[in-house]
């Protein structure tokens, strides 16, 4: 598998939990990930080999929305 970058609209984040609730997400379904938020503008970058479907799940199962 080839590594994959990956950027989702994700509504709900408030604060630097969030940031850290969904980096911690993210990292749980890959250790290798490397995530980038800009929570400003509501995204969420993820430099990951997994599929997209299970990243945004990774997020969804912590509460926020992403947005399709």
């Amino acid at each position: 598998m080839h590594i994959m970058n990956q950027i989702f609209t994700v509504e709900g984040m408030t604060c630097g939990h969030c940031e850290k609730a969904v980096t911690k997400a993210l990292l749980a379904l890959d250790a290798q990930a490397q995530v980038t938020i800009d929570r400003p503008h509501n995204t969420v970058q993820v430099h990951s080999e997994k599929p997209r479907e299970a990243l945004a799940q990774a997020i969804a199962q912590e509460g926020y929305r992403v947005a399709v």
